[in-house]
Order: C-alpha cells, then structure tokens, then sequence
C-alpha cells in the first residue's frame, strides 16, 4: 500500500540522500562543468527510487509548487525530480502554471532542466493557444533560455505545428551569436524537416544569410534524405 501524500514528500528527500554516491558526484557534476552539486545518483537508479513517489502523485488535482521550489533548492537530482513530478501531473497544468515554470527557467538553467521545461510549456500552449503571446515575448527576452524554451516548445508537434509562430519565433533570433540559442534554432527546424521538410528548405533559402552555420548544419540533417 502506497504511503500517504504528507509523508511522500520527506521520504523522496530520504531516499535520495541514502542512495548518494560521493565519488559519483563528483563525475557528474563535472560533466555539467562544475555547475551544480550533485547527489551522484545514475539516471535509472534515480527512477528506480522515484517510481511509486511519481505513481502516488498522480492523485492530486494540481502541482505542489512548494514542493517544487523545495526540489530547486536542493542538489541537482532533485531538480529532475521536480520535473518529472510536474510532467506526471501535466493534465492540471493551466496558463496559470506559466509564471512558475519561468521561474524555473531562469534558476539554475542549463539545457538539461531547460529541454524538458520546454516541452512542459509547450504542452500547456497546444491547448492554451494563449500562451503564444507569452512564447512571443519570451523569444526576445533578454535571458536566452527563455528564448530557447520559445524556439524548442514545439518539437514534438509534427503536424501540429503552428508554423507561423514558428516563423515568427525564430525571425526573432535571427544575429544570434549565443550557441544555445543557435543550436536551438536548427533543432526545431531539424524535428520540423521529419514532417514538412519543403517549408524548412523555403526557411533556409529565405533567411539562411542571417542564420549560423550551426543552425544551419542542424536543420539540413535530414533534407538530403527526403
């Protein structure tokens, strides 16, 4: 029988620091450039602990967002935790759920919390299409993993991509010289190739002498397949 939701919270913190392996950190932070502190837990040690913590979740009506900011306090692997409780609990997600998510975004970023706020946001606006006007402003933020998030919200679309926000999206980040934005940039039009790739070749024709080589590299990947 599954432990009740007031004593989930501190026994995933227990179990977390009981499966901590110093030596371990050290590698994996080192990785991430020494950025953050971590625990030292492997990826599928870390779902191993987190299973039924996440299965129990899934009850409630909404994010705990106490819990959240209590998870981005922490070392690095609760951060992922907090992710990955936010996307078991994606169906409560509303607009509402936006100011949080980018307070996320600008704490602690890189691109391994970041490529999976993106499609949390994105998510949200596939079914809020007001959240667009929000990607908007984020694509010509002053913080670039704002704007990375606004570029990348839509990789997972296929069909269902809003090629005019797109467009409009990316037009906006066109110059960069920030290599997260760029390599963003050609990631999205990358995942677009798979579906329409005629309207990534029209992109590259019509604004490739403002695009990097990196974007540009990117977005070809798939264009000499089809």
């Amino acid at each position: 029988m599954y432990m009740s939701l007031n004593k989930a919270y501190p026994l995933i913190f227990e179990k977390y620091y009981v499966a901590a392996d110093p030596k371990h950190a050290v590698k994996m932070s080192k990785y991430m450039r020494d950025m953050f502190p971590f625990l030292g837990i492997p990826t599928p040690k870390r779902r191993e602990i987190s299973k039924e913590f996440l299965c129990l979740i899934k009850a409630q009506k909404e994010v705990d967002w106490i819990f959240v900011d209590a998870c981005w306090e922490k070392e690095r692997e609760f951060q992922y935790l907090a992710l990955n409780y936010i996307v078991a609990l994606a169906k409560t997600l509303t607009p509402s759920a936006i100011p949080h998510l980018k307070q996320l975004a600008v704490t602690k970023s890189w691109w391994d919390t970041i490529d999976c706020l993106d499609r949390i946001v994105g998510d949200i606006a596939l079914i809020f299409p007001e959240v667009n006007e929000i990607l908007l402003e984020w694509s010509v933020d002053e913080n670039f993993w704002l704007r990375r998030i606004a570029i990348d919200h839509q990789l997972s679309r296929k069909d269902k991509t809003d090629v005019v926000l797109l467009e409009r999206i990316l037009v906006n980040n066109l110059g960069q010289k920030e290599f997260f934005v760029n390599k963003a940039i050609g990631w999205s039009l990358r995942e677009y190739s798979k579906t329409n790739p005629n309207w990534v070749r029209k992109f590259l024709v019509k604004y490739g002498d403002s695009l990097s080589s990196l974007s540009i590299n990117e977005a070809s990947t798939y264009l000499n397949e089809v």
